[in-house]
């Protein structure tokens, strides 16, 4: 008999997830999946690509209902199939709509939700998240019959945001609590070279801005965004663009050990030995995850223990940081600040758009960030994640991996 897998979530970590357990252990399991959205498994880091039109919502799939059924895994999707309870100590999970699923192993893979800043006014008709297709699709909408977007957030996310939304022809205007954009991966003057650039596309911004209130007409529309500072846009969508938090609700239902996520050891496993969890919703080691590299890794850490082969580990690497801005290079991995501790190693070329930042403590690389010419990104990881010695490459680290060889 095999034994009995359920997955909460339908998402990129979950299903990569399944993917490797597939290709580990193919006749371990019968899996049941339940997702919430009335899909497939598709590609969540991608919506920027089809908000900007240079993909379709069928480019972005990544396994279709057929894979499901090619690969005997019965799958739940929508609103009313959506898990709702989890009984730990029947090992069962509930749907909305009553379907009962009993587990063997449990993975939760619930992901993360937008987070929405409690500013007066967030209720109002054309106030969206971006988040899932249905965001997508209600900005897509919006830009096809109004003008003026207003995006709150100079992160990646908010960034993607306003660059789909201007090439789909709005006036968009992003507003940032920050006085330089990307604050957490880029310091200064990377953060110059790339609002300049961003401006030259047409895209404006107001910095270190407080959002006061959003302004409604009579139909409970917004109309304008104010400022603490007594200044005001119009606007006639307000894209939510902050960041997101684990989604964890269920597992907190249910009884399971939760910090800022659900808390999981080495191998992805929670204070509950028959449940797993990985993605967006876990905390591991006091972090919590929001780009896919880790997520992909944690993925292939469950599945080795899924499949009772059980030697592989979880260790959280530094993430390095792209935007996905077609024509925008942009590369940052580690502590690209630095502290009293380190030495920084400069390369500017302003008329070419070039920037480099190499940031040195004890010998070692500990971080960096590339604007303009981002081709060495991936040497500096490896020798940052190495913890290589660089004392005898240091003199031409900054000029990239050739020539170092070429010395």
């Amino acid at each position: 008999m095999k034994k009995q897998l359920v997955v909460i979530g339908n998402g990129m970590a979950g299903m990569r997830t399944v993917e490797e357990l597939l290709d580990a252990a193919p006749d371990s399991y019968e899996i049941t999946v339940f997702g919430a959205e009335p899909y497939g498994n598709y590609n969540r880091i991608l919506l920027s690509s089809v908000l900007s039109g240079e993909k379709s919502m069928d480019d972005i799939v990544i396994n279709d209902r057929q894979w499901y059924a090619d690969n005997g895994i019965r799958l739940y999707t929508g609103a009313d199939k959506a898990a709702v309870r989890i009984d730990r100590a029947g090992k069962k999970v509930y749907a909305q709509d009553g379907t009962v699923a009993a587990y063997d192993r449990l993975l939760i893979a619930t992901g993360s939700k937008a987070m929405i800043p409690p500013i007066p006014g967030h209720d109002l008709g054309g106030v969206v998240s971006f988040r899932d297709i249905v965001d997508v699709n209600k900005m897509l909408a919006y830009s096809r019959s109004h003008n003026k977007a207003v995006v709150l957030g100079g992160g990646l996310l908010g960034l993607e945001a306003a660059n789909g939304l201007a090439l789909r022809g709005m006036d968009v205007t992003v507003v940032h609590n920050h006085d330089r954009l990307l604050n957490r991966q880029m310091d200064k003057p990377a953060a110059r070279l790339l609002q300049a650039e961003l401006e030259r596309r047409g895209l404006k911004f107001k910095m270190a801005a407080q959002t006061r209130q959003l302004l409604g007409d009579d139909c409970g529309h917004i109309v304008a965004v104010e400022f603490e500072d007594g200044s005001g846009l119009a606007c006639d969508l307000f894209v939510m663009a902050v960041g997101v938090r684990p989604n964890i609700s269920l597992a907190q239902a249910s009884g399971l050990h939760c910090g800022r996520g659900i808390i999981v050891n080495d191998t992805l496993q929670s204070y509950d030995p028959s449940i797993y969890a990985v993605g967006e919703c876990i905390q591991h080691r006091g972090d919590t995850f929001g780009l896919v590299a880790p997520l992909f890794e944690q993925a292939k850490v469950c599945a080795n223990h899924l499949s009772a082969h059980g030697v592989a580990q979880y260790l959280t690497l530094p993430t390095a940081t792209k935007l996905k801005v077609t024509g925008i290079q942009l590369f940052s991995v580690g502590d690209f600040l630095g502290d009293a501790a380190c030495e920084s190693i400069h390369f500017t070329d302003f008329e070419l758009g070039i920037y480099k930042k190499l940031v040195i403590k004890a010998n070692k690389l500990v971080g960096a960030v590339l604007y303009g010419d981002t081709a060495d990104g991936s040497w500096y990881q490896q020798l940052l994640e190495q913890g290589r010695d660089i004392a005898g490459i240091r003199e031409g680290l900054i000029f990239g991996k050739a020539y170092v060889m070429a010395g």
